[in-house]
């Protein structure tokens, strides 16, 4: 295989951390919907615990993670950082949640990792932007078609805050046909084989002590994509952070998939060839 030597591409994720009454019929609806959020948790909403200790400090709010990481981990922030009633939209009509309606959740810190869709590799810049005044969490039904988008918001006073609750379908989704297309390459593996390049580029880490980017870099064919896949390509139901990223092109899509205080960075690049998408790189 040849080998070259890479610039660090990613950083390591160093957090350390680990969703009564509705308004009349409609909203009662909702909230029927809503208690599927702790379903990832496997846990009883009276049994959860904190997962961390929140800092008395402005600076959990200056990044997103920091803000989110610290929100599904600790049941009081989360609580105080809703903003009740909260507006949750589903088939068309909104419904006002009211404080003791909501469902204490970990989101996806049970799952240990969570993903992002990025149009380039550039766009990952995003997650680190001081500048950034919303965001979003979107919880994926790949094999449902549907998805459930939690919207943030940074108040006048610097403070991120749950604004807003979506019910849509996964066609209202920037990058529905993409998913569609992950949807079947992340549980059928013949398909995986199917949607990769003639030769997929892969990047992994050097067991070369002496190597400057500590990465090195070849090239793979689909017979060895069994051997080199990356240990963890997410199915079912996913969760994707949206921290304002375009993606618009129609032909690159890259997943990413990060872990939580665990040093997991998992990339993959997808082009579109021939009205098919292909799995052209990979880093892990």
């Amino acid at each position: 295989m040849h080998r070259k030597r890479l610039v660090t591409i990613g950083l390591m994720l160093v957090f350390l951390v680990m969703a009564g009454c509705i308004d009349r019929k409609s909203a009662a609806d909702v909230e029927s919907v809503e208690e599927d959020s702790l379903a990832s948790d496997s846990v009883a909403s009276d049994t959860i615990v904190d997962l961390v200790e929140v800092p008395q400090s402005k600076a959990i709010d200056e990044l997103f993670d920091d803000f989110f990481f610290n929100f599904a981990g600790n049941r009081r922030m989360q609580m105080s950082r809703i903003a009740f009633p909260l507006p949750v939209e589903k088939n068309g009509t909104t419904a006002n949640m009211q404080r003791r309606q909501w469902k204490y959740s970990h989101f996806f810190m049970g799952d240990g990792y969570y993903m992002m869709l990025l149009d380039n590799t550039a766009e990952d810049t995003l997650s680190k932007s001081y500048q950034l005044t919303q965001a979003s969490v979107e919880k994926i039904y790949l094999t449902e078609d549907l998805m459930k988008e939690y919207d943030f918001k940074r108040s006048e006073t610097g403070e991120w805050q749950l604004v807003k609750i979506a019910h849509k379908e996964l066609s209202e989704h920037p990058c529905a046909e993409f998913l569609r297309f992950y949807e079947r390459f992340a549980r059928d593996t013949t398909f995986q084989m199917q949607s990769l390049n003639e030769f997929v580029v892969m990047t992994a880490p050097d067991a070369d002590e002496e190597s400057e980017s500590g990465e090195v870099t070849g090239s793979i064919m689909p017979e060895q994509w069994p051997t080199f896949k990356p240990v963890l390509i997410p199915k079912g139901v996913i969760y994707c952070v949206n921290y304002g990223q375009h993606l618009d092109h129609e032909n690159e899509k890259v997943v990413v998939i990060r872990g939580i205080a665990n040093g997991l960075n998992i990339q993959m690049m997808f082009e579109r060839k021939d009205d098919a998408w292909k799995l052209v790189k990979f880093q892990i």
